[in-house]
């Protein structure tokens, strides 16, 4: 008896571990919460292909768009628990749509297991070339002139983009519009093409339109100036005071995929920040790199769920 309680310890004990010794043997499917050319797509193919590599599999980016990336991350949520469907998770979906919207269909904390954190941006605040503002205080005269006529475009509502206006919005005492896109590369287009007034971008995606002056670069929302926009101020030294705005994004699995699976991902996803392609995608985004543990990561939600919830309980719910 002794013997087969000890046989079927052994078994079991090996089934738990066979997932991680032989995973993965099939294409890994990464969610992408944006558009082609959104913000973090990029990134998330240069992370997909280093991945790849590591791992001996392919890591297939698979963009969904709409919603500010709640759907996506819904999906993601529901997905089998078995380490071949990932995603992205950024500040958006994790801490700001699940509070705009009552019914996003997930539970940042209960739903996924962090793999790890990428990185962290800031973003720049980009107006057409043919709007009346050379600075931050210009624009929200003219906003102030003409309460809600001034439009801006995002990724979404509920989007890193759609918050960052609205506190922008807050602190300057102005009202804007919000014209939601399906992802930032839609708003940007329609940015260049002067069918809206501004957008808090990322600087991969505004970059190539201010260098050909399409769009003007206004103010950057770090702490201190951006090494890709020295000659830009912080949000700060344009006049805003304390106004500041970053967003985190890393890697999820669905909740319940084994930890040895997650630990395996994480490891493929440190290698992967220490590669040049990534680091170059990282660098034109003016993202910082954050490698850690999935514990990291999990601290990181809960801190930019409870920074949000403070500020979008005073902001409209998006009904469903």
């Amino acid at each position: 008896m002794r013997v087969l309680l000890l046989a079927l310890a052994l078994t079991g004990a090996f089934g738990a571990a066979a997932p991680a010794q032989d995973y993965p043997d099939r294409p890994i499917t990464l969610i992408v919460p944006t558009v082609v050319g959104g913000g973090n797509d990029a990134i998330a193919r240069a992370l997909a292909a280093s991945m790849s590599q590591s791992l001996g599999e392919a890591a297939v980016p698979e963009n969904q768009g709409g919603a500010g990336g709640t759907i996506a991350t819904r999906d993601l949520a529901r997905s089998a628990p078995d380490g071949y469907t990932i995603g992205i998770g950024n500040s958006g979906t994790m801490a700001m749509g699940p509070w705009l919207y009552p019914n996003a269909g997930y539970s940042p904390r209960r739903d996924f297991a962090p793999i790890g954190l990428i990185a962290s941006s800031t973003v720049v605040l980009a107006v057409n070339a043919a709007v009346p503002a050379t600075s931050v205080q210009e624009l929200i005269a003219l906003a102030k002139r003409a309460p809600g006529k001034l439009t801006y475009g995002t990724g979404g509502a509920g989007s890193p983009g759609h918050l960052f206006t609205e506190m922008f919005a807050d602190r300057a005492g102005i009202k804007l519009t919000h014209v939601p896109f399906r992802g930032l590369g839609p708003a940007m287009n329609d940015l260049v093409g002067g069918h809206i007034t501004m957008v808090f971008g990322a600087f991969s995606v505004a970059m190539p339109h201010i260098q050909a002056g399409a769009i003007r670069g206004l103010a950057t929302t770090g702490e201190t100036r951006a090494k890709e926009f020295p000659d830009l101020p912080t949000m700060a030294e344009a006049g805003l005071p304390g106004y500041t705005a970053r967003q985190s994004f890393g890697l999820l699995a669905p909740a319940g995929t084994p930890e040895p699976i997650v630990d395996k991902l994480n490891a493929a996803l440190r290698l992967a920040l220490e590669s040049d392609r990534v680091k170059e995608q990282l660098a034109a985004d003016g993202a910082v790199a954050l490698p850690g543990t999935p514990e990291d990561y999990a601290r990181d939600i809960e801190r930019e769920e409870a920074m949000w919830a403070t500020f979008i309980r005073g902001v409209e719910p998006i009904p469903k």
